[in-house]
């Protein structure tokens, strides 16, 4: 069964602001399992990330009202083929510390790839979670992007809380 896809452009300018529209549309719109909730980078003459939502059947009538009174724009498909998925599958047992192989046997990620190696982790390497894993869509694949880290461990390559640009000026 191919999902139901939709894309929601509220106007936000950054992927932090838009976890938080995606958090708030699940919670508001009591989404179902299997969710999958994704930011989307638009370039242009207007820069902005827009969200994406594929469920396993359209939303109904109501709910798309409600978006569209607030004043975001609704689509019915996706942006683009490479999300960065915020809300999935799984996603909720991704804390603290876990090997590659209870990361991949617990969630929708496919697999994981470490940043300057070719070839994929060992699956009993640990990796730091941080609370805040947010693989992209690769291919039709969910994958998840790490770096090494200190005591042979691995984290996800985006941090949780980035320092902005220009932060020490």
């Amino acid at each position: 069964m191919t999902p139901y896809a939709l894309t929601v452009d509220a106007g936000v300018r950054d992927l932090r602001a838009a976890d938080h529209l995606l958090h708030a549309l699940a919670a508001e719109l009591a989404l179902p399992e299997g969710v999958f909730g994704c930011t989307h980078l638009v370039q242009g003459d207007r820069p902005r990330v827009v969200v994406s939502l594929a469920l396993p059947s359209p939303l109904p009538r109501t709910a798309r009202e409600r978006l569209t009174a607030r004043g975001h724009e609704v689509a019915d498909s996706l942006p683009d083929a490479v999300g960065r998925a915020v809300i999935y599958p799984g996603v909720a047992a991704l804390t603290g510390t876990m090997t590659i192989a209870d990361l991949l046997a617990r969630s929708a990620i496919d697999r994981v790839t470490v940043l300057g190696t070719p070839g994929r982790p060992d699956p009993r390497t640990p990796l730091v979670t941080r609370d805040h894993v947010r693989p992209q869509w690769q291919d039709g694949a969910l994958v998840l992007a790490a770096m090494p880290a200190v005591g042979g461990t691995l984290v996800p390559f985006e941090v949780p809380d980035p320092t902005p640009c220009c932060a020490d000026h």
